[in-house]
């Protein structure tokens, strides 16, 4: 009887309240948001058609929220979202050639966005601006990709 008690009472459980909590689940997640924003420069000039992606980070593969490329000038804004359990962890990753024409693979810089530039819902209240960003210099972390 205690074996009972022990192992199988509990599984039974289980599997009797699991069929109810099953239809509450997708409610549980919550549509989250970011938006960033900001300037590249090379050769202290705009930088034109740096090629941009918003993720979210995820454990085994990120989601893509939005792309797009730098205008004229070297500006950018990108937003997007994504429905998730936890708070989404959201980063901008930048390729470029600035000063790296020649060498096959594109420069990559990852940037994460904090915290407080997550909003609930589809669309994002606030801005991250990550302001004037000179991509002459080899920034901490960058890398090449060839993928993209």
């Amino acid at each position: 009887m205690n074996f009972f008690l022990l192992t199988l009472l509990p599984l039974l459980c289980m599997a009797i309240s699991i069929p109810d909590i099953l239809p509450t689940l997708p409610q549980i997640r919550k549509v989250q948001s970011t938006a960033v924003k900001g300037k590249l420069l090379c050769d202290g000039k705009g930088y034109e058609k740096a090629r941009l992606k918003l993720y979210e980070v995820d454990p085994i593969k990120d989601t893509l929220m939005s792309e797009g490329l730098t205008n004229a000038e070297g500006e950018f804004e990108l937003s997007g979202n994504d429905t998730e359990w936890t708070k989404i962890d959201p980063k901008l990753n930048i390729y470029h050639n600035c000063h790296d024409e020649a060498i096959e693979c594109w420069r990559k810089v990852e940037i994460v966005i904090p915290d407080e530039f997550i909003t609930e819902g589809a669309a994002p209240n606030k801005t991250f601006d990550i302001g004037i960003l000179n991509i002459n210099a080899v920034l901490p972390g960058e890398s090449r990709d060839c993928l993209n």
